[in-house]
Protein backbone atom coordinates (compact mmCIF):
# COMPACT_ATOMS: atom_id res chain seq x y z
CA UNK A 1 0.00 0.00 0.00
CA UNK A 2 1.47 2.90 -1.38
CA UNK A 3 1.77 6.48 -2.84
CA UNK A 4 2.06 5.28 -6.68
CA UNK A 5 5.62 5.75 -8.21
CA UNK A 6 6.94 8.13 -10.56
CA UNK A 7 6.59 5.52 -13.80
CA UNK A 8 2.82 5.07 -12.52
CA UNK A 9 2.53 8.93 -12.64
CA UNK A 10 0.02 10.41 -15.25
CA UNK A 11 1.78 11.70 -18.54
CA UNK A 12 1.20 15.22 -17.79
CA UNK A 13 1.76 15.86 -13.83
CA UNK A 14 2.12 19.30 -14.31
CA UNK A 15 -1.49 18.90 -15.57
CA UNK A 16 -2.72 16.49 -13.05
CA UNK A 17 -0.91 18.76 -10.38
CA UNK A 18 -3.13 21.84 -11.66
CA UNK A 19 -6.48 19.71 -11.55
CA UNK A 20 -5.64 18.66 -7.85
CA UNK A 21 -5.63 15.17 -9.04
CA UNK A 22 -3.72 12.20 -6.32
CA UNK A 23 -3.05 9.14 -8.07
CA UNK A 24 -2.60 5.77 -5.63
CA UNK A 25 -1.28 2.13 -5.57
CA UNK A 26 -3.25 0.29 -2.85
CA UNK A 27 -4.18 -3.47 -1.96
CA UNK A 28 -7.52 -4.24 -1.33
CA UNK A 29 -7.92 -5.88 1.38
CA UNK A 30 -12.09 -5.90 2.59
CA UNK A 31 -15.29 -5.12 0.81
CA UNK A 32 -17.18 -2.64 3.77
CA UNK A 33 -20.71 -2.57 4.44
CA UNK A 34 -21.90 -0.88 1.69
CA UNK A 35 -20.11 -2.43 -1.09
CA UNK A 36 -16.98 -0.59 -0.90
CA UNK A 37 -13.61 -1.83 -1.18
CA UNK A 38 -12.05 -0.74 2.16
CA UNK A 39 -7.41 -0.28 1.69
CA UNK A 40 -5.04 1.42 4.01
CA UNK A 41 -2.79 4.31 2.67
CA UNK A 42 -0.82 6.23 5.12
CA UNK A 43 -2.67 5.50 8.08
CA UNK A 44 -6.31 6.40 6.85
CA UNK A 45 -8.36 4.27 5.41
CA UNK A 46 -9.75 4.31 1.83
CA UNK A 47 -13.23 3.29 0.43
CA UNK A 48 -13.13 2.45 -3.59
CA UNK A 49 -15.30 2.14 -5.95
CA UNK A 50 -14.29 -1.30 -7.66
CA UNK A 51 -12.21 -3.48 -6.82
CA UNK A 52 -12.28 -6.98 -4.94
CA UNK A 53 -10.33 -8.38 -1.95
CA UNK A 54 -6.58 -9.39 -2.69
CA UNK A 55 -6.34 -7.02 -5.98
CA UNK A 56 -3.45 -4.04 -6.39
CA UNK A 57 -5.21 -0.98 -8.12
CA UNK A 58 -4.12 2.07 -10.02
CA UNK A 59 -7.12 4.69 -8.29
CA UNK A 60 -7.56 8.11 -7.95
CA UNK A 61 -8.80 10.15 -4.79
CA UNK A 62 -11.63 11.96 -5.08
CA UNK A 63 -12.17 12.88 -1.50
CA UNK A 64 -9.95 13.10 0.95
CA UNK A 65 -11.26 13.67 4.86
CA UNK A 66 -9.44 13.67 8.28
CA UNK A 67 -10.07 9.89 8.81
CA UNK A 68 -10.45 7.79 5.56
CA UNK A 69 -10.68 9.05 1.62
CA UNK A 70 -12.97 7.80 -1.23
CA UNK A 71 -11.39 7.07 -4.60
CA UNK A 72 -12.13 5.25 -7.77
CA UNK A 73 -10.69 2.45 -9.33
CA UNK A 74 -8.80 3.05 -12.55
CA UNK A 75 -6.99 -0.04 -13.19
CA UNK A 76 -6.26 -3.49 -11.85
CA UNK A 77 -2.50 -3.92 -11.56
CA UNK A 78 -3.23 -8.00 -9.67
CA UNK A 79 -6.41 -9.48 -10.26
CA UNK A 80 -7.84 -11.97 -7.54
CA UNK A 81 -8.77 -15.41 -7.93
CA UNK A 82 -11.77 -14.96 -7.30
CA UNK A 83 -13.03 -12.17 -10.12
CA UNK A 84 -15.55 -13.65 -12.61
CA UNK A 85 -16.31 -12.12 -16.14
CA UNK A 86 -19.69 -9.63 -15.19
CA UNK A 87 -22.52 -11.52 -18.01
CA UNK A 88 -24.41 -7.76 -18.38
CA UNK A 89 -23.07 -5.45 -20.49
CA UNK A 90 -23.82 -2.48 -18.06
CA UNK A 91 -21.90 -3.75 -15.94
CA UNK A 92 -19.06 -1.09 -15.70
CA UNK A 93 -21.37 1.98 -15.19
CA UNK A 94 -24.62 0.27 -13.62
CA UNK A 95 -25.53 1.13 -10.11
CA UNK A 96 -27.06 -2.31 -9.30
CA UNK A 97 -24.97 -5.33 -9.38
CA UNK A 98 -22.02 -4.18 -7.82
CA UNK A 99 -20.57 -7.93 -7.33
CA UNK A 100 -21.06 -9.20 -10.40
CA UNK A 101 -17.75 -10.10 -11.11
CA UNK A 102 -17.30 -12.11 -7.62
CA UNK A 103 -17.80 -15.81 -7.40
CA UNK A 104 -21.56 -16.25 -6.00
CA UNK A 105 -19.69 -17.99 -3.06
CA UNK A 106 -17.51 -14.96 -2.03
CA UNK A 107 -20.32 -12.88 -2.08
CA UNK A 108 -22.11 -15.00 0.28
CA UNK A 109 -18.72 -15.01 2.17
CA UNK A 110 -19.05 -11.06 2.71
CA UNK A 111 -22.31 -10.88 3.20
CA UNK A 112 -22.45 -13.48 6.53
CA UNK A 113 -19.11 -11.45 7.54
CA UNK A 114 -21.29 -7.97 7.45
CA UNK A 115 -23.71 -9.49 9.52
CA UNK A 116 -21.49 -10.62 11.81
CA UNK A 117 -19.54 -7.28 12.23
CA UNK A 118 -22.58 -5.53 12.45
CA UNK A 119 -23.60 -7.48 15.38
CA UNK A 120 -19.98 -7.37 17.10
CA UNK A 121 -19.55 -3.95 16.39
CA UNK A 122 -23.18 -1.84 16.51
CA UNK A 123 -25.06 -4.45 18.97
CA UNK A 124 -22.17 -5.87 21.00
CA UNK A 125 -23.42 -9.69 20.79
CA UNK A 126 -20.09 -10.95 19.64
CA UNK A 127 -21.96 -14.48 21.48
CA UNK A 128 -24.76 -14.83 18.95
CA UNK A 129 -23.73 -17.52 16.18
CA UNK A 130 -24.79 -16.41 12.70
CA UNK A 131 -25.40 -19.17 10.66
CA UNK A 132 -23.98 -19.70 6.61
CA UNK A 133 -26.04 -17.61 4.39
CA UNK A 134 -28.97 -19.39 2.57
CA UNK A 135 -27.69 -19.21 -1.17
CA UNK A 136 -30.45 -18.02 -3.85
CA UNK A 137 -31.77 -21.02 -6.22
CA UNK A 138 -31.71 -18.70 -8.86
CA UNK A 139 -29.11 -15.81 -9.13
CA UNK A 140 -30.11 -14.11 -12.28
CA UNK A 141 -33.75 -13.62 -13.23
CA UNK A 142 -34.68 -13.65 -9.73
CA UNK A 143 -36.94 -10.08 -9.26
CA UNK A 144 -40.75 -9.76 -9.92
CA UNK A 145 -40.35 -5.81 -10.01
CA UNK A 146 -38.24 -3.15 -11.69
CA UNK A 147 -38.25 0.99 -11.93
CA UNK A 148 -36.97 2.17 -14.88
CA UNK A 149 -36.40 6.16 -15.27
CA UNK A 150 -37.45 8.58 -17.96
CA UNK A 151 -33.92 10.90 -18.53
CA UNK A 152 -34.28 14.12 -20.33
CA UNK A 153 -31.15 14.70 -22.45
CA UNK A 154 -32.51 17.56 -24.37
CA UNK A 155 -35.03 18.35 -26.76
CA UNK A 156 -34.71 15.50 -28.94
CA UNK A 157 -33.02 13.04 -27.17
CA UNK A 158 -34.24 11.29 -23.91
CA UNK A 159 -33.61 7.68 -21.91
CA UNK A 160 -34.89 5.08 -20.62
CA UNK A 161 -33.23 2.85 -18.21
CA UNK A 162 -31.32 2.40 -14.91
CA UNK A 163 -29.14 5.50 -12.79
CA UNK A 164 -25.55 5.04 -13.49
CA UNK A 165 -23.07 3.99 -10.15
CA UNK A 166 -22.93 6.74 -7.77
CA UNK A 167 -25.41 9.27 -9.64
CA UNK A 168 -29.16 10.13 -8.92
CA UNK A 169 -29.63 12.62 -11.55
CA UNK A 170 -28.23 10.28 -14.87
CA UNK A 171 -29.87 7.91 -16.28
CA UNK A 172 -28.32 4.88 -19.15
CA UNK A 173 -30.69 3.42 -21.82
CA UNK A 174 -31.08 -0.48 -20.89
CA UNK A 175 -30.40 -3.18 -22.98
CA UNK A 176 -31.13 -6.02 -20.75
CA UNK A 177 -31.03 -6.25 -17.11
CA UNK A 178 -30.02 -9.62 -16.21
CA UNK A 179 -31.96 -9.57 -12.81
CA UNK A 180 -35.26 -9.57 -14.43
CA UNK A 181 -36.89 -11.63 -17.71
CA UNK A 182 -36.11 -11.25 -21.26
CA UNK A 183 -39.69 -10.16 -21.70
CA UNK A 184 -38.71 -7.62 -19.15
CA UNK A 185 -36.51 -5.94 -21.25
CA UNK A 186 -37.95 -6.48 -24.18
CA UNK A 187 -40.90 -4.56 -22.45
CA UNK A 188 -38.64 -1.51 -22.02
CA UNK A 189 -37.86 -1.50 -25.57
CA UNK A 190 -41.29 -1.10 -26.60
CA UNK A 191 -42.48 1.79 -24.26
CA UNK A 192 -38.90 3.14 -25.20
CA UNK A 193 -40.36 2.81 -29.02
CA UNK A 194 -43.73 4.02 -28.30
CA UNK A 195 -42.42 7.03 -26.72
CA UNK A 196 -40.04 8.09 -29.45
CA UNK A 197 -42.82 7.63 -32.22
CA UNK A 198 -45.80 9.48 -30.45
CA UNK A 199 -42.74 12.50 -29.53
CA UNK A 200 -43.86 12.57 -25.80
CA UNK A 201 -41.84 15.10 -23.85
CA UNK A 202 -39.99 13.16 -21.34
CA UNK A 203 -39.89 14.91 -17.35
CA UNK A 204 -36.80 16.79 -16.51
CA UNK A 205 -36.30 16.77 -13.28
CA UNK A 206 -34.42 20.08 -13.16
CA UNK A 207 -37.32 22.13 -14.70
CA UNK A 208 -39.66 20.18 -13.57
CA UNK A 209 -41.28 20.05 -17.21
CA UNK A 210 -42.24 17.29 -19.55
CA UNK A 211 -44.27 13.97 -19.11
CA UNK A 212 -42.90 10.45 -18.95
CA UNK A 213 -41.62 9.56 -15.48
CA UNK A 214 -41.11 6.04 -14.41
CA UNK A 215 -41.78 2.27 -15.91
CA UNK A 216 -42.85 -0.25 -13.15
CA UNK A 217 -42.91 -3.78 -14.17
CA UNK A 218 -43.95 -6.40 -11.77
CA UNK A 219 -44.18 -10.01 -13.18
CA UNK A 220 -45.56 -13.11 -11.08
CA UNK A 221 -42.74 -15.47 -11.36
CA UNK A 222 -45.11 -18.28 -10.14
CA UNK A 223 -48.45 -17.44 -12.40
CA UNK A 224 -46.32 -15.63 -15.13
CA UNK A 225 -48.89 -12.63 -14.90
CA UNK A 226 -47.02 -9.31 -15.72
CA UNK A 227 -47.74 -5.56 -15.16
CA UNK A 228 -47.00 -2.56 -16.62
CA UNK A 229 -47.21 0.44 -14.61
CA UNK A 230 -46.47 4.01 -16.46
CA UNK A 231 -46.27 6.95 -14.04
CA UNK A 232 -46.07 10.32 -15.96
CA UNK A 233 -47.26 14.40 -14.77
CA UNK A 234 -50.55 15.04 -14.01
CA UNK A 235 -52.45 14.56 -17.38
CA UNK A 236 -53.96 12.09 -19.56
CA UNK A 237 -51.46 9.71 -21.37
CA UNK A 238 -51.34 10.55 -25.17
CA UNK A 239 -51.81 7.49 -27.60
CA UNK A 240 -52.95 5.06 -24.58
CA UNK A 241 -55.53 3.31 -26.73
CA UNK A 242 -52.27 2.13 -29.48
CA UNK A 243 -50.03 1.67 -26.38
CA UNK A 244 -52.12 -1.13 -25.07
CA UNK A 245 -52.88 -2.58 -28.16
CA UNK A 246 -49.41 -2.86 -29.27
CA UNK A 247 -48.27 -4.22 -24.98
CA UNK A 248 -50.97 -6.76 -25.28
CA UNK A 249 -50.79 -8.33 -28.42
CA UNK A 250 -46.79 -8.46 -28.48
CA UNK A 251 -46.58 -9.54 -24.67
CA UNK A 252 -49.81 -11.47 -23.91
CA UNK A 253 -48.45 -12.36 -20.83
CA UNK A 254 -49.52 -8.99 -19.71
CA UNK A 255 -52.30 -8.93 -17.30
CA UNK A 256 -52.66 -5.28 -16.62
CA UNK A 257 -51.45 -2.11 -17.79
CA UNK A 258 -51.78 1.10 -14.94
CA UNK A 259 -51.31 4.75 -15.51
CA UNK A 260 -49.87 6.30 -12.62
CA UNK A 261 -49.81 10.60 -12.34
CA UNK A 262 -47.28 12.26 -10.18
CA UNK A 263 -47.22 15.83 -9.92
CA UNK A 264 -45.23 16.11 -6.91
CA UNK A 265 -41.38 17.34 -7.41
CA UNK A 266 -40.07 14.35 -5.36
CA UNK A 267 -38.62 12.26 -8.16
CA UNK A 268 -40.18 8.93 -6.76
CA UNK A 269 -42.88 6.47 -8.52
CA UNK A 270 -45.53 6.50 -6.81
CA UNK A 271 -48.87 7.97 -7.95
CA UNK A 272 -51.39 10.40 -6.56
CA UNK A 273 -54.03 9.36 -9.35
CA UNK A 274 -54.18 6.18 -10.51
CA UNK A 275 -55.73 4.48 -13.67
CA UNK A 276 -56.46 1.14 -15.10
CA UNK A 277 -55.87 0.81 -18.98
CA UNK A 278 -56.09 -2.84 -19.11
CA UNK A 279 -56.70 -6.02 -17.04
CA UNK A 280 -57.93 -5.41 -13.39
CA UNK A 281 -55.13 -3.52 -11.94
CA UNK A 282 -53.78 -5.83 -10.09
CA UNK A 283 -51.30 -9.60 -10.61
CA UNK A 284 -51.59 -12.64 -8.48
CA UNK A 285 -48.90 -14.50 -6.98
CA UNK A 286 -48.90 -18.02 -5.19
CA UNK A 287 -46.34 -18.30 -2.19
CA UNK A 288 -46.84 -21.42 -0.35
CA UNK A 289 -50.56 -22.56 -0.87
CA UNK A 290 -51.68 -18.95 -0.73
CA UNK A 291 -52.47 -16.71 -3.43
CA UNK A 292 -51.65 -12.87 -3.05
CA UNK A 293 -52.82 -9.63 -4.94
CA UNK A 294 -50.12 -7.03 -6.11
CA UNK A 295 -51.22 -3.72 -6.87
CA UNK A 296 -48.57 -1.03 -8.38
CA UNK A 297 -47.72 0.39 -5.53
CA UNK A 298 -47.96 -2.60 -3.04
CA UNK A 299 -45.07 -3.62 -1.18
CA UNK A 300 -44.25 -7.74 -1.52
CA UNK A 301 -40.90 -8.80 -1.21
CA UNK A 302 -39.37 -8.72 -4.43
CA UNK A 303 -37.77 -11.95 -5.17
CA UNK A 304 -40.94 -14.49 -5.27
CA UNK A 305 -39.01 -17.67 -4.54
CA UNK A 306 -36.39 -17.12 -2.11
CA UNK A 307 -39.29 -15.32 -0.07
CA UNK A 308 -40.69 -18.67 0.49
CA UNK A 309 -37.01 -19.79 2.09
CA UNK A 310 -36.84 -16.80 3.87
CA UNK A 311 -40.29 -16.91 5.14
CA UNK A 312 -40.13 -20.82 5.70
CA UNK A 313 -36.50 -20.07 7.82
CA UNK A 314 -38.42 -17.67 10.17
CA UNK A 315 -41.48 -19.91 10.91
CA UNK A 316 -39.17 -23.01 11.96
CA UNK A 317 -37.73 -21.03 14.28
CA UNK A 318 -40.97 -19.40 15.74
CA UNK A 319 -42.72 -22.38 15.83
CA UNK A 320 -45.94 -20.85 17.25
CA UNK A 321 -48.92 -22.90 18.64
CA UNK A 322 -52.62 -23.22 18.14
CA UNK A 323 -53.27 -20.98 20.63
CA UNK A 324 -50.82 -18.25 19.92
CA UNK A 325 -52.11 -14.68 19.68
CA UNK A 326 -49.71 -12.78 16.73
CA UNK A 327 -49.11 -8.93 15.66
CA UNK A 328 -47.59 -8.88 12.70
CA UNK A 329 -45.96 -5.60 12.71
CA UNK A 330 -45.18 -3.78 9.87
CA UNK A 331 -47.13 -5.79 7.90
CA UNK A 332 -47.29 -4.68 4.44
CA UNK A 333 -50.23 -6.64 2.50
CA UNK A 334 -50.08 -9.09 4.82
CA UNK A 335 -48.24 -11.84 3.36
CA UNK A 336 -46.56 -13.59 7.00
CA UNK A 337 -50.02 -12.98 9.01
CA UNK A 338 -52.06 -14.63 6.38
CA UNK A 339 -49.58 -17.23 5.83
CA UNK A 340 -49.47 -18.13 9.86
CA UNK A 341 -53.08 -17.71 10.56
CA UNK A 342 -53.67 -21.41 9.98
CA UNK A 343 -50.87 -21.73 13.01
CA UNK A 344 -52.54 -19.82 15.29
CA UNK A 345 -55.62 -18.74 17.46
CA UNK A 346 -55.43 -14.76 15.96
CA UNK A 347 -53.51 -12.60 14.11
CA UNK A 348 -52.82 -8.53 14.20
CA UNK A 349 -51.59 -6.79 11.58
CA UNK A 350 -50.79 -2.98 11.54
CA UNK A 351 -49.18 -1.10 8.50
CA UNK A 352 -49.44 2.63 7.74
CA UNK A 353 -49.75 2.80 3.96
CA UNK A 354 -53.16 2.52 3.40
CA UNK A 355 -53.07 0.98 -0.21
CA UNK A 356 -51.37 -2.02 1.31
CA UNK A 357 -54.00 -2.51 4.06
CA UNK A 358 -56.40 -2.35 1.44
CA UNK A 359 -54.81 -5.29 -0.43
CA UNK A 360 -53.85 -7.02 3.40
CA UNK A 361 -57.61 -7.13 3.51
CA UNK A 362 -58.50 -8.30 0.09
CA UNK A 363 -55.50 -11.38 0.38
CA UNK A 364 -57.08 -12.50 3.62
CA UNK A 365 -60.63 -12.55 1.86
CA UNK A 366 -59.11 -14.20 -1.25
CA UNK A 367 -57.58 -17.00 1.20
CA UNK A 368 -60.33 -16.97 2.96
CA UNK A 369 -58.68 -16.40 6.19
CA UNK A 370 -61.35 -15.61 9.38
CA UNK A 371 -58.91 -15.24 11.98
CA UNK A 372 -57.04 -11.86 10.72
CA UNK A 373 -57.35 -8.03 11.16
CA UNK A 374 -55.61 -4.97 10.21
CA UNK A 375 -54.90 -1.54 11.44
CA UNK A 376 -54.01 0.94 9.29
CA UNK A 377 -51.59 3.83 10.41
CA UNK A 378 -47.95 3.80 12.74
CA UNK A 379 -46.95 1.41 14.57
CA UNK A 380 -46.30 3.35 17.38
CA UNK A 381 -49.27 4.64 17.88
CA UNK A 382 -51.45 1.26 17.23
CA UNK A 383 -49.06 -0.11 20.17
CA UNK A 384 -50.03 3.45 22.31
CA UNK A 385 -53.33 2.93 21.99
CA UNK A 386 -53.64 -0.42 23.12
CA UNK A 387 -55.75 -0.74 26.63
CA UNK A 388 -54.04 -3.89 28.85
CA UNK A 389 -56.63 -6.58 27.64
CA UNK A 390 -55.55 -5.99 24.19
CA UNK A 391 -51.88 -5.88 25.34
CA UNK A 392 -51.86 -10.57 25.20
CA UNK A 393 -50.01 -11.15 22.48
CA UNK A 394 -48.15 -14.83 22.90
CA UNK A 395 -45.71 -13.59 19.50
CA UNK A 396 -44.50 -10.55 18.12
CA UNK A 397 -43.25 -10.54 14.35
CA UNK A 398 -41.56 -7.57 12.81
CA UNK A 399 -40.33 -6.96 9.60
CA UNK A 400 -39.70 -3.12 9.30
CA UNK A 401 -38.30 -0.84 6.66
CA UNK A 402 -34.05 -0.39 6.19
CA UNK A 403 -34.66 1.94 8.33
CA UNK A 404 -35.42 -0.40 11.04
CA UNK A 405 -37.97 0.19 14.54
CA UNK A 406 -38.77 3.66 15.86
CA UNK A 407 -37.38 3.68 19.00
CA UNK A 408 -40.83 4.54 20.57
CA UNK A 409 -41.72 1.49 18.66
CA UNK A 410 -39.38 -0.30 19.90
CA UNK A 411 -39.91 0.31 23.59
CA UNK A 412 -43.38 0.08 22.94
CA UNK A 413 -43.33 -3.71 21.20
CA UNK A 414 -40.26 -4.37 24.55
CA UNK A 415 -43.44 -3.31 26.88
CA UNK A 416 -46.22 -5.97 25.33
CA UNK A 417 -43.78 -8.73 26.59
CA UNK A 418 -44.36 -11.75 24.45
CA UNK A 419 -42.73 -15.26 25.04
CA UNK A 420 -41.17 -14.72 21.28
CA UNK A 421 -40.22 -12.25 18.84
CA UNK A 422 -39.22 -12.79 15.12
CA UNK A 423 -37.45 -10.46 13.68
CA UNK A 424 -37.23 -9.54 9.85
CA UNK A 425 -34.76 -7.65 8.63
CA UNK A 426 -33.26 -6.52 5.10
CA UNK A 427 -30.68 -4.59 7.06
CA UNK A 428 -28.01 -5.70 9.10
CA UNK A 429 -27.17 -2.51 11.19
CA UNK A 430 -30.30 -1.57 12.37
CA UNK A 431 -31.26 -4.64 13.35
CA UNK A 432 -28.26 -5.20 15.28
CA UNK A 433 -29.08 -1.67 17.09
CA UNK A 434 -32.69 -3.36 17.87
CA UNK A 435 -31.68 -6.44 18.59
CA UNK A 436 -28.89 -4.89 21.05
CA UNK A 437 -32.16 -3.06 22.84
CA UNK A 438 -34.21 -6.22 22.70
CA UNK A 439 -31.46 -8.13 24.50
CA UNK A 440 -31.02 -5.47 26.81
CA UNK A 441 -34.85 -5.96 28.35
CA UNK A 442 -34.18 -9.77 28.90
CA UNK A 443 -34.39 -11.47 25.51
CA UNK A 444 -31.78 -14.05 24.41
CA UNK A 445 -30.97 -14.91 20.67
CA UNK A 446 -28.97 -17.66 20.11
CA UNK A 447 -28.40 -17.52 16.44
CA UNK A 448 -28.90 -15.21 13.36
CA UNK A 449 -30.05 -17.16 10.27
CA UNK A 450 -29.11 -14.61 6.55
CA UNK A 451 -30.51 -15.43 3.83
CA UNK A 452 -29.21 -14.04 0.15
CA UNK A 453 -32.46 -12.12 -1.52
CA UNK A 454 -30.89 -10.29 -3.96
CA UNK A 455 -27.69 -12.30 -5.58
CA UNK A 456 -24.29 -9.70 -7.04
CA UNK A 457 -25.70 -6.90 -4.63
CA UNK A 458 -24.45 -5.84 -1.72
CA UNK A 459 -27.87 -6.40 -0.07
CA UNK A 460 -28.67 -9.86 2.81
CA UNK A 461 -32.18 -9.79 4.84
CA UNK A 462 -31.80 -12.32 7.78
CA UNK A 463 -33.69 -13.93 10.91
CA UNK A 464 -33.57 -13.97 14.27
CA UNK A 465 -36.15 -15.10 17.40
CA UNK A 466 -35.79 -13.89 20.48
CA UNK A 467 -37.14 -15.32 23.47
CA UNK A 468 -37.72 -14.67 27.17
Amino acid sequence: MRSLDRSLQPRHPTKALNMGRRIIQVEIEDLAFDGKAVAHLEGKVVFLDGGLPGETVTAEITRSKPRYSQATVLDITDKCDARIPAVCTHFDHCGGCTWQDLEYDRQLFFKKKQVQECLNHIGGLEQVEVDEVVPSENIFDYRNKMEFSFHFADESTFRLGLHRRGCYDDIFDLEKCHLQSDTASEIVHHVRDFVRQESIPVYDVKTHLGFMRFLMLREAKKTGQIMVNIVTNIGNLPGQDRLVEGLTREFPNIATIVHGQNGKKSNIAVSEIENVLYGPGFIEEQLFDCRFRIRANSFFQTNTLQSEVLYQTGFDLLDPRPTDRLLDLYCGTGSIGILLASRVAEVKGVELVEDAVRAAVDNADLNQIENISFYQGHVKEFLKSLGSEERQFDVVVIDPPRAGLHPKALKRTIALQPNKLLYISCNPATFARDAKEIVAAGYSVSRVKPVDMFPHTKHIELVALFAK
